[in-house]
């Protein structure tokens, strides 16, 4: 697949649903509690946000748009946490406003993701691609 203009509803309800259940998993984990459970939740959501990033990958940017949605949001978390070990960076092509964003994290902030601030994430990442291209109806 080179590049997506759409995405079929039937793929977006399993991405959601496997991201849903991923999340459900890790709050069954997090209700143990622990030093060690506390410690792992932002190294697992940084993860997660990675794998909701792979799931629509081929997503075109024309379509995405460089507003600072959450699919910016997203795409730009991406590229922090593998290329800038963690640290918030801007992307030159995206308007990114912290104050306007999902997690509020600063250019030049270290990425720290809880489950709560994944959850919101989740939810505007799906929203905004069901939005921008959820294949229209037949």
């Amino acid at each position: 697949m080179l590049a997506a203009n759409t995405y079929p509803p039937e793929y977006i309800d399993g991405c959601r649903a496997r991201i849903n259940a991923e999340l459900e998993a890790w709050r069954s984990l997090a209700g143990a509690g622990g030093a060690a459970v506390e410690a792992f939740e932002s190294r697992f959501f940084s993860t997660m946000v990675l794998d909701l990033d792979r799931c629509f990958v081929h997503r075109t940017r024309g379509m995405e748009g460089k507003d600072g949605n959450a699919l910016n949001e997203v795409r730009m978390l991406c590229e922090s946490i593998l290329q800038h070990d963690g640290v918030m960076t801007a992307d030159r092509t995206i308007r990114y406003k912290p104050e306007s964003s999902v997690l509020k994290t600063g250019i030049g902030e270290r990425i720290r993701i809880d489950a709560a601030g994944f959850a919101v994430l989740a939810d505007a990442f799906f929203t905004e691609l069901q939005k921008r291209f959820g294949a229209p109806p037949a």
